[in-house]
């Protein structure tokens, strides 16, 4: 059976001026993404891997080339449908948490099931994450690790058909890393989320689906991974 392409870019460039220079973060990037699949973007600082993810998430725009997402445009799209994209379809997980200090873990997950269309309640989503027992505590009273699956479930609650995940383990240890990684497992194979996870850690190419590696803007490989790992299986 036919795949169901969720993505689709071509010959997306992004150039950012410096002075009397020009950055060339992105060099014609052809890509396409599938429903539920699990891809790992691997790739050095400055590769194109965060510029790639915000242009695909309606984050930043790029210089030149076509994005569409289901077969809507993307790279054409007003601010105002960019928006209202981001906020139906899609879910940012970042290195750093971004929880707001004041709220607990279950009210920051409640932020965004209020603007949702189709929300899980929050304690489901942190039970997916398994944080349901901290779901009253505060950000301070929460480890790195227990913050990034709070953030995961403030990203997953909206039901998001797409989960873009910046360096989600970045910031953790090797331990406390798998943790989040199997938490992210599970949202994709639970509730079939296209899930995209940038990382520079090598190791976690084994759990995906396919592994897309960058090189200087453009794409210099794709991988196909016939054995998936679990996290707890990865060797870090």
């Amino acid at each position: 059976m036919d795949r169901e392409q969720v993505f689709h870019a071509e010959g997306l460039t992004k150039v950012y001026p410096m002075g009397d220079l020009e950055v060339k973060a992105l060099r014609g990037i052809d890509l396409d993404l599938y429903r539920g699949e699990l891809v790992v973007l691997l790739g050095a600082s400055g590769s194109g891997k965060s510029t790639l993810l915000n242009i695909l998430g309606g984050l930043d725009s790029a210089s030149s080339g076509e994005a569409w997402y289901c077969g809507d445009s993307i790279t054409s799209a007003s601010l105002e449908t960019l928006t209202e994209f981001r906020r139906r379809h899609v879910g940012f997980i970042f290195q750093f948490y971004n929880l707001i200090p004041s709220l607990t873990a279950q009210e920051n997950v409640a932020i965004v099931t209020d603007i949702a269309a189709n929300p899980m309640p929050p304690l489901e989503a942190l039970k997916l994450v398994g944080m349901e027992a901290r779901a009253n505590h505060f950000p301070a009273q929460l480890s790195g690790g227990e913050q990034q699956r709070v953030a995961i479930a403030r990203a997953i609650a909206k039901r998001p058909e797409v989960l873009l995940c910046d360096e989600p383990t970045g910031a953790l240890d090797s331990r406390t890393g798998v943790v989040v990684l199997q938490a992210l497992e599970r949202v994709n194979r639970e509730l079939g989320t296209t899930t995209v996870v940038i990382t520079h850690n090598v190791a976690v190419r084994a759990m995906a689906d396919r592994v897309i590696e960058m090189t200087d803007g453009q794409i210099s490989s794709v991988y196909v991974n016939p054995d998936k790992k679990t996290p707890a299986e990865i060797s870090w």
